[in-house]
């Protein structure tokens, strides 16, 4: 047997759940129905859940401050510069702070970076050597038609 390679639940901590939860759907996201304490948006085979950093910690064993965040970055690519331009404005509309805005970087694609309220760091980032597929699934090396 060997693991599938896929990623099935992305769940962030947060240290508050509403406030996180308005964020998401401020970049028009909208939520699934779940039991109370945890918010959740499917994504495109995947799905986005929140939960108290305190029950995530818990849940783990550890202590909250063991947990952190911004040591990993939550990628959302687009289909043209422009598009991951005005992500990031979306965003900052939203509530995020600007880390970097959109720009070449030396591969030759366009990358910028914000910060959730919550604290998680997003790149938007447009990728012209993978283009996304129609329903905008992402694969390292594009999808074709």
């Amino acid at each position: 047997m060997s693991m599938e390679q896929r990623v099935s639940l992305i769940t962030l901590g947060v240290p508050n759940l509403n406030e996180a939860a308005s964020f998401y759907e401020a970049l028009g996201w909208n939520r699934v129905e779940t039991p109370d304490g945890i918010v959740v948006f499917d994504l495109i085979s995947q799905t986005l859940g929140l939960y108290p950093i305190e029950k995530l910690a818990e849940d783990m064993g550890l202590p909250v401050e063991a947990l952190g965040t911004g040591a990993t970055t939550l990628s959302y690519n687009t289909r043209s510069v422009e598009e991951a331009q005005q992500v990031l404005a979306l965003a900052e509309e939203a509530g995020a702070g600007i880390l970097k805005h959109v720009e070449e970087v030396f591969w030759g694609g366009h990358v910028g970076y914000f910060r959730a309220p919550d604290g998680h760091i997003w790149e938007v980032s447009y990728n012209p050597f993978s283009p996304l597929s129609e329903e905008g699934a992402f694969q390292w090396n594009g999808f074709t038609s």
